[in-house]
């Protein structure tokens, strides 16, 4: 299954992929700024988000993201890559650190953390109320868990859309589960250059994990902002666009 996407602008490729609150539609803020500054985007959903439905066999995200880079011809890509999908854009990075050029990664999710007690009863809450067959109810639980307070209604009715939606896929009974294959991820094997970004207002586990791979990666950088939640790039796209521009300018410069 080919992953569903859209691409947008000339120049050197930039892949967006999203958070497992949203779907690709969390990137309409910055698909401007970034045609405009030289570069070719590909904004896909991963299965059972957005347009992309459940997996009708065993998968692996990272394979997905390849296998759709394989279908457009792109050899190298950097990544922009939203908490599960910053977890996404780091396997491949390791994985295929000659297929990766740069790597920013916004409250970014990594594969090995262990999850505080304040996160883990964030899940705990949300299986609970899923297992109720409230929907409504783990959806307000997310928006309010992961959107920043200084964030506008539009922002907090979008995710709220994205993230009912992706439950209605995800729950919606399947002729056959199928789970998501394992890789091992060696996080030494990344070579690209690394942007990490954290929010004052989101789970601290995302601002540790930030400052645990700012010490792994050689030569990345870590930028904490002290009005972000989980979601900088809806939340103000005016202060975080620039950011990913400059970044992007520096280590995949456009033709």
């Amino acid at each position: 299954m080919t992953l569903s996407h859209d691409v947008a602008g000339d120049g050197p490729t930039i892949v967006l992929l999203h958070s497992t609150v949203c779907d690709r539609r969390m990137w309409d803020p910055q698909l401007p700024a970034l045609t405009s500054a030289g570069y070719r985007v590909v904004r896909c959903d991963l299965r059972g988000f957005g347009d992309s439905p459940m997996p009708d066999r065993p998968y692996n995200n990272a394979d997905d993201v390849a296998d759709l880079l394989d279908e457009l011809g792109v050899e190298q890509a950097a990544f922009v890559g939203a908490s599960g999908g910053g977890r996404v854009a780091i396997e491949f990075a390791a994985r295929m650190p000659q297929r990766t050029t740069a790597l920013a990664l916004l409250c970014t999710a990594v594969a090995d953390h262990e999850p505080s007690e304040r996160l883990r009863a964030f899940g705990d809450q949300e299986d609970a109320l899923l297992e109720a067959g409230d929907v409504a109810g783990a959806t307000e639980l997310n928006v309010t868990a992961w959107v920043g307070p200084f964030a506008d209604d539009a922002t907090r009715d979008l995710v709220r859309r994205m993230q009912r939606h992706a439950f209605e896929v995800q729950l919606a009974p399947q002729e056959e589960e199928h789970g998501s294959v394992k890789h091992d991820v060696d996080l030494a094997a990344v070579t690209a250059p690394v942007l990490l970004v954290s929010g004052e207002h989101d789970f601290a586990d995302f601002h540790d994990i930030a400052v645990r791979l700012n010490k792994q990666f050689a030569g990345s950088r870590h930028v904490h902002l002290d009005w972000a939640g989980h979601l900088p790039s809806m939340e103000r796209p005016e202060e975080l666009n620039p950011m990913l521009v400059d970044f992007l300018r520096e280590t995949v410069p456009a033709r």
